[in-house]
């Protein structure tokens, strides 16, 4: 039985990350003793609080995480789910903190769940759920907008975020920075624009980089950029469904969708729009008319593409059906998507594993924005827009006047409109996948490392501990 495996044979998903970890820490000269406080959780706060639901009172089982202090505040999702355990929690939390550290994102690593499934819950069980967990995070000094910043995850949204931060503020009332608590929050309650799609839009910011390396691309025998590339993606919950539509956007063949009931597929492209619509209708994507149907989710991990995405739940790829993978390059939108002897297979047939905590960041990335906004207490672009606008209008004058001729309606309102705040958004976080994309290859090639996974962990490490040293805390 592997080490990484407990008794019953299922994983131990924190022990797959200790084992990434101690991948790179070859790589890196430094004290062991230093690289196992980096790789320990920091804090564990395990809860059980009692909730009316109906006439029976529920002992609700729930986690906080804090894996790194050496940046503050931490910053994770909350997921919902049956599935939540301590093991979970504790490895989404260190991997938070490694994808903060990858992108630049000033945040320790931390993550929430609470033992629920939210499908059988009505809505006003699960406020009075999140109101609870809120109030006993707060007691215990595990979430305030310098301490720890919760988000949504698997399960939550928008809602949960507004609960939870009215339930801040209702008890700490006065904070002029009560907003910044908690991120992913709807627009009208400090949110920012951009969040919602911001994973999925930042797995096509850093698939769409490989794919225009002609190195990259030319190793795995495939042509430079996403025009045409085949690809399949499992999962179309808010990470899948936009990662899909802006790939089918950029002129990339989206031929499978997978879903937990079973897959569709077209070899000649599913139009997403089309399948999301049907999947409102009817409540699945299977039947969709334009396609044909695949029983076995797993079957569809194994057809011929370029680029699979799994963008669901962890281990989907393993020892068992890692061989039969056929697609060249694996982005992995969803938290630990692959198993680490799946890994090692994958690497000896050549696929290119983009590793998720570098291509799922696009949502931290996007929460720091909305914290930053809620600092500053004002809307991106409020203070800029009308100025831009103003400048390119003399611009523009001055560029008539000298070439003596005038430019069209459409072009003007094209030249002249000043930035958005979803505008700035998009940028930052576009700049942020393409910066940290390049520092992953240089250090894989700097380094002759066989794989992007292990350069992701070695570049995450060093920042992590160089901001320990710049601290003084290591020698």
């Amino acid at each position: 039985m592997s080490k990484n495996q407990n008794k019953t044979g299922s994983y131990s998903f924190f022990n797959c990350i200790e084992k990434n970890f101690d991948k790179a820490a070859r790589f890196i000269s430094i004290e062991k003793g230093l690289l196992e406080q980096i790789k320990a959780c920091n804090s564990v706060y395990r809860m059980h609080f009692p909730v009316k639901i109906g006439k029976e009172v529920k002992v609700i089982e729930a986690y906080r995480v804090q894996h790194s202090h050496h940046k503050l505040p931490c910053k994770g999702g909350i997921r919902y789910s049956m599935k939540v355990n301590q093991d979970e929690i504790m490895t989404l939390a260190a991997l938070m903190t490694y994808k903060c550290a990858i992108v630049d994102v000033p945040f320790g690593g931390a993550k929430g769940g609470i033992k629920i499934d939210p499908q059988t819950i009505s809505s006003e069980n699960i406020e009075k759920i999140t109101r609870r967990y809120t109030s006993e995070l707060i007691k215990k000094n595990f979430i305030g907008p310098g301490i720890d910043v919760p988000a949504p995850d698997y399960g939550t949204g928008e809602k949960e975020m507004s609960w939870i931060f009215d339930t801040f503020l209702s008890l700490r009332s006065g904070d002029v920075d009560a907003l910044a608590c908690v991120t992913g929050k709807p627009i009208s309650q400090g949110g920012v624009r951009g969040r919602k799609e911001a994973t999925g839009l930042g797995v096509f910011y850093g698939i769409r980089e490989l794919c225009h390396v002609k190195e990259e691309m030319y190793s795995v025998g495939l042509d430079v950029g996403l025009v045409g590339k085949k690809i399949i993606i499992q999962g179309l919950g808010n990470v899948g469904y936009h990662a899909a539509s802006f790939f089918h956007e950029s002129g990339a063949i989206i031929i499978a969708l997978a879903e937990r009931e079973g897959a569709i597929y077209n070899k000649k492209g599913l139009n997403v729009s089309k399948v999301f619509l049907h999947l409102k209708n009817n409540g699945s994507i299977l039947n969709f008319p334009e396609a044909k149907n695949i029983e076995n989710t797993e079957k569809a991990l194994e057809l011929e593409c370029d680029i699979l995405i799994p963008a669901a739940l962890e281990n989907v790829i393993h020892k068992n059906n890692a061989n039969r993978i056929k697609a060249k390059i694996i982005g992995e939108a969803a938290n630990g998507p692959i198993t680490p002897e799946a890994d090692e297979i994958l690497d000896k047939k050549g696929v290119i594993i983009v590793p998720d905590i570098y291509l799922n960041a696009g949502g931290v990335t996007v929460s720091y924005f909305e914290w930053l906004k809620n600092l500053s207490h004002v809307r991106y672009g409020r203070m800029e827009k009308k100025f831009r606008e103003n400048v390119n209008t003399e611009f523009l004058k001055v560029i008539e006047t000298v070439c003596k001729k005038k430019i069209s309606i459409e072009e003007k309102k094209m030249i002249l409109r000043g930035p958005r705040e979803i505008d700035l958004v998009r940028s930052g976080l576009e700049d942020t996948m393409i910066n940290g994309f390049h520092k992953i290859r240089d250090i894989k090639k700097s380094l002759k490392i066989e794989n992007m996974r292990t350069a992701a962990f070695v570049l995450s490490i060093n920042k992590i501990i160089d901001s320990y040293e710049k601290l003084g805390i290591f020698p």
